[in-house]
């Protein structure tokens, strides 16, 4: 979940690494570092903390040279610290090394290096490679590479310098994000695509076991095990550098939860036929017989994408009777899944490179499914290996707390739950073309929450010194509490639960007491008179409600102390809307506290490990 940046070219490389971290910094921000190679000798300059520790330093001692690389972290092997930060060098600084991964056999690489004499300044594995590359150096890097990563068990994106062949900059993938942006007289790495658009919209994205041999003038493409060169076509980025920027929002997280209508409406764009009210995706080539041989689906997913797939369930339920599993793909992974030939897995990631939902992804085909991908980022690992892929059109997130990325992703579902049920005739063509109808509307009605935001921001201040905060909901309003839930949580840092509404006397009573924040969602028709007697129970514990309704349903006014009310809509599809209110409530709260809302503790954009 680090970040990496490397360049090699004409200009100075110190400013154009630390601006490549500063677009990277959303992957990792426990330590920083740089390593630049000025002509003779390899230099340094690395810190625990964030980007701003690592200008002051190298202010005050610049490094010279058009050739380095440089690393934003995010904590696995050791505490933050100086020593822990990468690059890492070996003792004789020859070989300067960035990672992105974990080495799972490091321990004992690191007992074999000890007992040939080699010091280690760090708790890292990472630290391992550069003593590698000393132990194992042949006077060619080439091949020095391919016998270090025969060494290395587990996930690695690596960049490295060497002082043997300074002229060169080279890069290695296995199960970690690495690209290479092409320019002119210049070429640099990166872990994602915003660190090198300032220079190139023309990238190549290196797959599992290849490496690049970097000049200014060259790259060249080796497959790992043999050597053998590799052709690859340049991926032309088509969006700009605007979508990657602040554009005068306070945060990226606050600019990304305004940026939702604009975004579903890409994503409808060539799907929803608004003149046909139907649903076409031409990214998948499935026939009806297909389509109706599929007896289950599974969708797998991690954090903010699982809770879209908990929505994709009810969706796809509802209007295809096919059932339904959702799974955390750590759990799916190291288990023996009920799968074959006649289930559809659905692999869902913003960033089409979580390490646990591809494991899924590859378990799934091994064991005979057909394996659709619902992701933001083409061109990533999960896109490249799913059978079919519908991408989200998002844009870039930057925050760590993902939003638009989300929304797009439950959009997603509702598209493909229509396109199934037409193959399996369940819906009536009045109610189809009256959803596809309704879901034109959902950006406009998004607008309206964010022209009203006032009331959100008071309550998101008012619940900033609480303890605990609650939310509720039955059905389809569960699944969204749980992601509510997880926005507060992830970048307020105060404990939150989600709870559907009727567990509520088996045991989650008793932490209800006089003052506690409950958020209560009730916007699905078909329970809401239950939901009504769930916020009377918490009420008569003392609870602070924020009951969240659907315009014009006035019955839930008499019984909580506040109400935020989104447009009406379809029952079905109220999950595009309740949820924007809860992104507003956890931004809110965190900014109240004070917080750095974009970069919350602990936590790290993509999970490229386990």
């Amino acid at each position: 979940m680090c970040g990496i940046i490397g360049y090699i070219g004409t200009k100075q490389t110190q400013n154009i690494l630390t601006a490549g971290l500063k677009k990277l910094e959303y992957r990792g921000y426990d330590s920083v570092g740089i390593a630049v190679h000025d002509g003779e000798s390899v230099h340094v300059r690395k810190t625990e903390g964030r980007l701003s520790d690592l200008d002051s330093q190298v202010k005050e001692s610049p490094v010279a040279g058009t050739v380095g690389i440089g690393h934003t972290r995010w904590a696995t092997h050791g505490r933050p610290s100086n020593e822990n930060s990468h690059p890492h060098t070996d003792s004789q600084k020859e070989f300067a090394v960035v990672h992105n991964g974990i080495i799972e056999n490091y321990l004992q690489i690191k007992k074999d290096l000890i007992e040939k004499g080699y010091k280690f300044q760090s708790e890292t594995d990472s630290e391992v490679i550069s003593h590698l590359f000393s132990d194992l150096f042949d006077g060619n890097m080439v091949s020095t590479i391919q016998k270090v990563v025969r060494e290395l068990e587990g996930a690695y994106a690596l960049g490295i310098v060497s002082q043997y062949e300074p002229e060169k900059l080279y890069a290695v993938r296995q199960d970690s994000p690495l690209i290479i942006g092409a320019g002119e007289e210049e070429n640099l790495i990166s872990s994602d695509i915003p660190a090198v658009l300032e220079y190139t919209r023309d990238v190549y994205i290196l797959n599992d076991g290849e490496m690049a041999v970097i000049t200014p003038e060259e790259v060249t493409l080796l497959g790992v095990d043999s050597g053998n060169s590799i052709q690859r076509e340049i991926f032309k980025v088509n969006w700009d550098m605007e979508q990657a920027e602040k554009n005068g929002y306070d945060h990226f997280m606050l600019k990304e939860i305004f940026e939702q209508p604009k975004a579903l409406e890409k994503t409808m764009t060539g799907r929803l036929n608004k003149e046909a009210k139907q649903v076409e995706f031409e990214e998948l080539n499935w026939t009806h017989e297909q389509i109706k041989n599929w007896n289950k689906i599974s969708i797998v997913a991690c954090g903010t994408a699982y809770h879209a797939g908990l929505i994709g369930k009810h969706v796809i339920e509802e209007l295809t009777r096919i059932p339904v599993e959702v799974e955390v793909a750590s759990e799916f992974r190291y288990r023996n899944p009920i799968i074959d030939e006649k289930t559809l897995v659905i692999v869902v990631s913003q960033s089409g490179e979580t390490a646990d939902t591809l494991a899924a992804l590859r378990q799934s085909q091994h064991l005979g499914a057909h394996v659709l991908a619902i992701t933001n980022v083409v061109g990533s690992s999960i896109a490249r290996e799913a059978d079919e892929v519908i991408l989200t059109m998002a844009g870039p997130e930057i925050a760590v707390a993902s939003t638009k990325a989300y929304t797009t992703q439950v959009l997603s579902f509702y598209l493909l739950g229509i396109y199934l049920s037409e193959a399996k005739g369940t819906l009536n063509d009045e109610f189809k073309e009256q959803l596809v109808e309704a879901i034109t509307a959902i950006p406009e009605k998004i607008e309206e929450i964010l022209e009203h935001t006032k009331g959100i921001q008071w309550y998101g201040e008012s619940i900033k010194d609480a303890d605990s905060v609650f939310f509720l909901g039955r059905g389809a309003d569960h699944a969204v509490s749980l992601e509510g839930s997880l926005k507060l949580k992830e970048i307020s840092y105060i404990h939150s639960e989600a709870y559907a509404a009727g567990e509520l006397k088996h045991g989650t009573l008793a932490l209800i007491e006089e003052g506690t924040p409950v958020v209560a969602l009730m916007t699905q028709e078909a329970v809401s008179e239950k939901m009504l007697g769930n916020i009377k129970e918490v009420k008569a514990r003392g609870a602070q409600v924020l009951g969240i309704a659907v315009e014009g349903d006035m019955k839930i006014w008499d019984y909580v102390d506040e109400t935020c009310f989104i447009p009406a809509a379809f029952s079905i599809l109220t999950p595009l809307l309740t949820v924007i209110p809860l992104q507003l409530i956890a931004y809110y709260t965190s900014l109240a506290l004070g917080n750095d809302v974009d970069k919350p503790r602990n936590l790290a954009k993509s999970v490229t490990v386990e």
